[in-house]
Order: structure tokens, then sequence, then C-alpha cells
């Protein structure tokens, strides 16, 4: 078994696995998100680097939930380049700028998703948005996060900052397939396993908030 053939059968193996054991902080985010919705707050998603595609895989996504207000940081992300956007994200202080520009309140519910939790901004917001009254989802490795010291001034890493943890059970440093002759593995899951933890995310929360008779806006594709 090498290349393709081992990526999917070990990413389908890390999909189990999180399947498997993250069902009840699922759960548990999803209750704190529907109580927030039900009370007129709001639910805010929020990563730097790759992670962002996990802030937009809840953001204005077909069969997802209307009311999503995502942090898309432009110098975050990576279109403007990767250089940037990795000293960006390590940079203390950050943060406290995106919360003040961000109207994040008391009651509402804030996801970030941060692979290895170590870096500065999504640390420091993590900490702001509690400051605030908000409650933290994070979705993190906890194998790559315990592997490494943090890079937040106060040394903390997003899993130790959040109410609720999501864990995609990835590897230190994300990527699986080690091929002979190359200096780094290859096949990373991170993205694939948080998109599939929260659409699972979404799926219950929609199913929360309608048992409780307040079915909520769900997006239609334009392309149906």
């Amino acid at each position: 078994m090498a290349g393709a053939e081992e990526y999917l059968n070990k990413a389908l193996a890390v999909a189990h696995q999180a399947a498997e054991t993250q069902l009840e902080p699922i759960r548990t985010a999803a209750g704190l998100i529907a109580g927030a919705l039900s009370a007129g707050h709001q639910f805010w998603v929020f990563g730097t680097g790759h992670s962002h595609a996990l802030a937009e895989e809840l953001y204005g996504r077909a069969g997802g939930l209307a009311d999503v207000r995502a942090i898309l940081e432009p110098g975050l992300m990576l279109h403007e380049g990767l250089q940037k956007s990795s000293l960006l994200e390590r940079l203390p202080g950050l943060a406290a700028v995106l919360l003040e520009i961000n109207p994040l309140t008391a009651g509402d519910v804030v996801l970030i998703a941060s692979n290895s939790g170590r870096n500065a901004v999504p640390v420091e917001f993590a900490l702001g948005a509690r400051e605030r009254g908000v409650k933290v989802i994070a979705l993190t490795s906890i194998a790559h996060s315990t592997a490494v010291t943090s890079r937040a001034p106060n040394g903390q890493r997003l899993f130790e900052t959040a109410d609720v943890v999501i864990d995609n059970c990835g590897v230190p440093g994300d990527a699986l397939i080690h091929i002979p002759h190359t200096t780094e593995p290859t096949g990373p899951t991170s993205t694939m396993i948080g998109a599939l933890l929260l659409q699972a995310l979404t799926v219950e929360l929609v199913t929360l908030l309608t048992a409780e008779g307040n079915p909520p806006n769900i997006l239609r594709s334009l392309n149906v």
C-alpha cells in the first residue's frame, strides 16, 4: 500500500477516530450555540492561516446556517502571502484589534479554529472574547498542541483557553504519510477532518434548534 491508497486509508482512520471520540464536545458546543441564538445573540467563527477555510466552511454555505458571522481578516488568510499570514498570526496584540472592530458581546459564542493552537492571535482572541462574556469553542489538534510550546506571551495554547474543545485527532505536524527519500511527511488531515466535524456540529445544531421549536434559517444552494 502506497501513495493515494495509503493516505485514504490512514485519513479515513483519523476520521473514524474523530467521529467516535468527538460527539460529546460537538453536542456541548451545539448546546452553547443554540442557547446563544435562541436568546438573540450571535455565533461567530474565526481562523488563521489554512484554518480560515474552516471559518468559511460555516459561513455562507449551502445547507449551513444563515445566522453565522465570520471574521475573515485578509492579512491572516493566504492570498496576501504565506509569509505575511504566518508572521501576523504570531503577532501579539493583533487579536485585540480584531476584537475592537468585530462587535462580539456578552452572550455570544465564537468558534476558533487553529490546528496547532500555539500562535498569539487565536490564543489572545479566545482570551479577549472570554473577557467580554463570550463562550469559546476551539477546534484544534490536541496531539499537535501538547507537542509544542505556545507562541502567545502568556504561554497558553488555544485548547487551554476554551470553554469547549473539539479535537481534530490529527498528528503533530498534520501530515500523515512518510515517503522514503523525502524530507517531510505529506498528506495533512486538519482541513478535511475539521470540515467533517463542523458539518456534524451544524447538523446537531439544526436538530437541537428545531426540536426546541425554533428552526433556524438554512441557506439553499444558489445553483439549485
